[in-house]
């Protein structure tokens, strides 16, 4: 079930969770990912826009793709404002007219005075899209349940040295380049490999070798569930909610940076939304130096903007550097692959298709 929350300015701070209530004019409806994401997205965009503009937030939760996008701009009922896409996402949906068009020239200057083309990192600014963050997925385990533990993406892999249950996010997209590099493709070359229908009969058959150990997990906060009940000895997961269980609860899970898969999260504004301008205002807002900054001391995703860098400090409320942790730290980059956005916005649908026939077979 999704997750709403009505965050106005008259409860800024108390927490308080209201069920279905209708918007008023000054309201938009932001759309986001949900669990710690979208609680350091509350602390470091929601609450200090609400409380400079007076207007308000109802936050939804969804599970990623543009499915939900497309159905209400094709039926011409636009509920949502604003929305937390995956670039590979923003891409089809600009190509396929889902999306509002945004002059990134309208975006405020970096804390450094610099025009925004310039401040935010090469790749981020898209025609239909503004990034805030870079993520990863990497894969974890609990470090008290299991001495010497796994280093590389190959020990992801192999059920012989390392028994248990898998988890693993249900979708092709980025269990395939996972699959290949645990087989031995370099990570330069995990596209050019997949890019062929060999690669791709390859990655299926890798996939295949652990298929009957895997949970398969669609909801950002499920993989830190996982570890924590023991359901699974190791799971991929995004970096940040990993980062979260340990820094916030205590828990002795271990990230392994060896074959991360990095990517782009960026704020896309449904063609039609009724609140556009204000949901504009709220882009530019949370998408500036320091609410970039702000946001990255309370999960370890990296800013999009280089001027939010020397602002990134430590951890909220506790003695934990933030640098470190982001999968754009040098020593987290040594066997690493950015997600080639092109590659899945031509071919998402067909290879999903695919996965999911895959799954369904014994």
């Amino acid at each position: 079930m999704k997750l709403t929350k009505i965050l106005a300015s008259s409860i800024l701070g108390a927490g308080l969770l209201i069920g279905a209530t209708s918007a008023n004019a000054g309201d938009i409806t932001v759309v986001s990912w949900g669990g710690a994401y979208t609680k350091s997205q509350v602390e470091a965009y929601h609450k200090p826009w609400i409380a400079k503009t007076g207007n308000g937030i109802k936050s939804e939760d969804y599970s990623g793709g543009i499915a939900e996008i497309k159905a209400q701009v094709e039926a011409g009922n636009v509920t949502w404002d604003i929305v937390d896409v995956e670039l590979s996402d923003a891409i089809r949906a600009c190509d396929d007219g889902l999306l509002e068009v945004i002059d990134a020239s309208t975006l405020p200057a970096g804390a450094d005075g610099k025009p925004a083309s310039e401040d935010f990192m090469k790749g981020t600014l898209h025609e239909c899209a503004v990034a805030n963050i870079v993520w990863s997925t990497i894969f974890a385990y609990d470090k008290s349940k299991i001495a010497n533990g796994p280093t590389t993406i190959a020990d992801f892999f192999d059920l012989k040295k390392y028994p248990g249950k898998r988890g693993m996010r249900k979708g092709a997209k980025p269990n395939l380049e996972f699959a290949l590099m645990a087989d031995g493709v370099a990570a330069k070359d995990v596209y050019d490999v997949l890019s062929t229908p060999e690669g791709v009969d390859r990655a299926f058959a890798k996939l295949s070798t652990i298929k009957s150990s895997v949970v398969w997990w669609e909801a950002g906060a499920q993989p830190p569930q996982l570890l924590a009940d023991g359901e699974v000895a190791m799971t991929t997961a995004y970096n940040g909610r990993i980062f979260n269980a340990v820094a916030k609860e205590d828990k002795p899970f271990e990230i392994v940076w060896d074959g991360q898969i990095w990517d782009l999260d960026l704020w896309v504004i449904p063609k039609g939304a009724k609140n556009k301008d204000l949901a504009m205002d709220f882009l530019k807002f949370s998408t500036a130096t320091e609410q970039l900054a702000k946001q990255a001391s309370y999960i370890s995703y990296g800013p999009a903007r280089m001027s939010s860098a020397p602002l990134v400090g430590k951890y909220d409320g506790k003695d934990i550097d933030m640098g470190p942790q982001m999968p754009t730290a040098p020593n987290n980059l040594t066997n690493a692959v950015q997600n080639n956005f092109d590659f899945w916005a031509d071919n998402a649908d067909q290879l999903n298709e695919r996965f999911n026939a895959w799954l369904a077979s014994n």
